[in-house]
């Protein structure tokens, strides 16, 4: 395989979330009080302009976060929240909140 198709791979790879395994455990513990304010403390929002982040797919919650992250997603609070975010705590959160049923 060239240099060229094992990047072209990998980044098929890392853009599909398919080379990435979260850890619900590390995600769980990064949430905390953070998260729950606005998304409440298992991922179900006790109020209604809050996404539910309970249930949903893990490659959709790393899509949307490294969206924030990137400016790609507006909204001054998330920036602002998910600005530190490592791309392991990313996965983690995601990994985390789609565990939940």
């Amino acid at each position: 395989m060239s240099k060229i198709s094992l990047v072209i791979a990998i980044l098929v790879l890392l853009v599909s979330g398919g080379a990435v395994a979260g850890d619900s455990v590390a995600g769980k513990a990064k949430a905390g009080a953070q998260c729950a304010s606005c998304h409440g403390a298992v991922g179900v929002s006790p109020v209604g302009i809050y996404p539910n982040l309970a249930g949903q797919k893990e490659q959709y919650l790393v899509k949307q976060i490294n969206d924030f992250r990137s400016g790609a997603r507006k909204d001054p609070t998330m920036q602002a929240m998910v600005a530190a975010l490592s791309d392991a705590d990313v996965v983690n959160l995601a990994a985390y909140y789609s565990s939940i049923k």
